[in-house]
């Protein structure tokens, strides 16, 4: 079929619409047949394929997530054209795997994310949220994002690391220019993909990407002659090992994921919980009793990263759909987050939504993201701090959006308090 402007999800300007008019495009879409097959859009220099199939219905997104067999991780699913090699070498990483490689790697990885290293973290956590709070008060209110939301993140994956302080804001201006990669503000490329933006778009991609590689290099080498007990030492000593190049695509992977996404939903549940007073108003009322609830809620309704890809590995029926091996399909989480079918009253936010089966962490499978725990840990104890020091903090105005058809990214925020 033909698509009108405001459905075709393979354009960067659908992207930069208001955040009401895809969501209504996407409930339209959801609303067809089948999943609608989207011409992809060829980048300079990185190139296309022939299309993908938009999956934006919860029961496609879940099943495909399960069947790893079929809907294959490989040869990436952090991209929709195939990722160069000179691109991979930086953003491979596990998420563009399967298994048994990416089972190793999961399980190597894994170390950081035992309940006993979690538990150790809770202090540090409180500390490094405090601190914060501290900071935005004594500059009194500006950008939240810049000031609040974008601060515990990369310092609770830098500390996981053992990553100096002094390269903190660097990591940061590093995973702002990964994650905003079609954005004029960080890289210059925006909604026209000329040869011209582009070329000056991947030369900044590429700094980025050496820049976090060869400092997780360096900790590596630093590690292994004198491991220090953190994360670095875990994955660089021991019986399975990561090698250099492993441990760079990893890094690159925790600080974008790790850090961007918890961001971008502490950023979202402000505005949410300021454009919802009602709902702010349960929380403060019981936050211990609401706030595993909320968080969840926030992640549903936010749905911070919007897509990831599959390829298929061999000819396969879904849902009355046939898919030929070597199709791509897009696993919108965003849409499935907000399919009428699971969700009663989707399009509202509400912090006492249980049962909450939503994919706002991937889909269920193998590719579960590893962090949601932690995310959660953080978002609790960011908002348990904001409300307490900052009982009347609200958002101001509205948000600038990132333009992206990966990342739903708040770039900044007013807030005051």
């Amino acid at each position: 079929m033909t698509l009108t402007a405001d459905l075709d999800l393979s354009q960067i300007p659908f992207w930069g619409l208001p955040q009401a008019e895809r969501t209504e495009a996407f409930r339209r879409l959801r609303q067809m047949d089948h999943p609608v097959f989207m011409r992809e859009q060829a980048i300079p220099f990185v190139g296309g394929g022939k299309g993908f199939y938009a999956l934006v219905r919860h029961a496609d997104v879940t099943e495909a997530s399960r069947n790893a067999a079929v809907f294959s991780s490989e040869p990436c699913s952090n991209s929709i054209p195939d990722m160069p090699r000179w691109l991979s070498v930086y953003f491979g990483s596990m998420i563009n795997m399967d298994d048994p490689r990416h089972a190793k790697l999961r399980r190597i990885v894994s170390r950081a994310f035992t309940p006993r290293i979690l538990q150790k973290m809770e202090e540090d956590l409180a500390r490094a949220a405090a601190e914060i709070v501290d900071q935005a008060i004594e500059e009194g209110p500006g950008d939240f994002v810049a000031q609040v939301a974008a601060m515990l993140p990369v310092r609770v994956i830098c500390d996981m690391m053992g990553v100096p302080a002094k390269f903190h804001d660097m990591v940061l201006r590093q995973t702002n220019i990964i994650l905003g990669n079609t954005d004029a503000e960080y890289t210059g490329v925006g909604p026209e993909l000329t040869r011209g933006n582009v070329a000056r778009g991947l030369v900044k991609l590429l700094r980025a990407g050496f820049s976090l590689n060869r400092l997780a290099a360096r900790l590596g080498d630093e590690r292994r002659k004198r491991p220090t007990g953190d994360l670095v030492s875990l994955l660089v000593n021991g019986e399975e090992r990561l090698t250099s190049q492993q441990l760079g695509s990893f890094f690159i992977l925790l600080v974008v994921a790790g850090s961007e996404t918890t961001r971008n939903a502490i950023a979202h549940g402000l505005k949410l919980f300021t454009d919802n007073p009602e709902q702010r108003a349960i929380l403060l009322n019981n936050f211990d009793g609401h706030i595993v609830t909320a968080c969840d809620e926030i992640i549903r309704y936010s749905t911070p990263v919007i897509q990831f890809r599959r390829t298929v590995k061999q000819d396969h029926e879904m849902n009355g759909t046939r898919y030929k091996k070597g199709d791509k399909v897009l696993l919108f989480y965003n849409s499935a987050n907000r399919d009428e079918a699971v969700f009663p009253d989707p399009d509202m936010f509400d912090i006492t939504r249980d049962p909450n089966p939503h994919v706002g962490f991937g889909g269920p499978g193998p590719h579960y993201c590893l962090g949601a725990h932690l995310a959660r840990r953080e978002m609790t104890v960011m908002f348990r701090e904001l409300f307490t020091r900052m009982p009347h903090i609200r958002s101001v105005g509205e948000p600038d959006y990132l333009l992206s058809n990966f990342i739903n990214g708040i770039k900044h925020m007013n807030y005051t308090f």
